[in-house]
């Protein structure tokens, strides 16, 4: 059991506008990022395909995924992440005695024996209500930078684990999906109202704050022949115009170095940092980013 005056309290959950007093946890948090990955109950394949691989990708980054063990999208999510020998932590709607569904408590093992965790704010034995789902969303989406809605109408839940986020200033991003899928419609209507499509991990990652990106695991990109041939290869005009002013100092420079002398939005110099880690062109050392070769 953790309060927000222990040291063992996630420091993103206490700075949300209404944070649990109280947290009943079963395993440990890891001092490493968090995204959210939410969606319907009634996924389609494509939706549990598309979790599936977002939560390994994320989780081969060395990135957290949080969801809320429910079946569908939650579920493909935690077992990606599981499979995949990562972090996952679980925001239930009951106390940590109950598993709902019943049939997920096989999986809600295999996340703490991983290293993940089950945190709920219910006493250990209170079972499922309706009310309390909506309510554990806001702790999804407290425990993420950023949440991604892979697939929802209009009255899912995942969509309140969205509004819960942007109320508390964090990055929503949705997975576009066939316009006349029911289900696609949420993160359609995101998409159209300015959140961040998600195709892949690195979009998620892009939107994390610049100082949450030092010690991820970007895997090198394919296709180069050479260190040096990758620094350009596919690189986009912003990763190219970022590296071109590490480059230039050889000390290095911080992430908010480059984002004030290119004169860029943070969330655009932080995609192109991170861009270049992935591609094998930067690494960080003691907070500063220098060319790789």
């Amino acid at each position: 059991m953790l309060t927000a005056l222990d040291e063992g309290y996630p420091e993103l959950l206490k700075k949300i506008y209404d944070p649990p007093l109280v947290l009943y946890v079963r395993g440990a948090f890891k001092p490493v990022p968090a995204a959210g990955i939410v969606g319907t109950r009634k996924a389609t394949a494509y939706g549990l395909r598309t979790a599936s691989r977002l939560a390994s990708e994320l989780a081969a980054a060395g990135v957290a995924v949080v969801s809320g063990l429910a079946r569908g999208v939650d579920t493909a999510a935690h077992q990606a992440v599981v499979a995949a020998g990562g972090v996952t932590w679980a925001a239930l709607g009951t106390g940590l005695a109950t598993v709902f569904p019943s049939e997920n408590a096989r999986l809600a093992g295999k996340i703490v024996e991983t290293g993940g965790a089950l945190v709920s704010e219910f006493p250990m034995e209170m079972q499922a209500f309706p009310s309390h789902f909506p309510r554990r969303n806001r702790i999804i989406s407290g425990l993420s930078l950023a949440t991604v809605v892979v697939e929802g109408g209009f009255e899912s839940g995942a969509l309140i684990t969205a509004r819960f986020a942007l109320e508390q200033g964090r990055e929503v991003l949705a997975v576009p999906g066939p316009v006349d899928s029911p289900v696609s419609r949420g993160p359609n209507y995101y998409i159209k109202n300015g959140a961040y499509p998600a195709e892949n991990a690195e979009d998620i990652i892009a939107c994390f704050p610049p100082d949450y990106l030092f010690g991820l695991k970007t895997p090198r990109r394919g296709g180069a022949k050479s260190p040096a041939e990758a620094l350009l290869r596919g690189l986009s005009g912003d990763a190219l115009l970022a590296f071109k002013e590490i480059a230039a100092d050889e000390g290095g420079l911080t992430a908010d170095e480059v984002t004030l002398k290119l004169g860029w939005p943070v969330q655009r110099a932080a995609a192109a940092l991170f861009e270049l880690e992935a591609a094998g062109s930067l690494m960080s050392r003691g907070g500063r980013y220098c060319r790789a070769v």
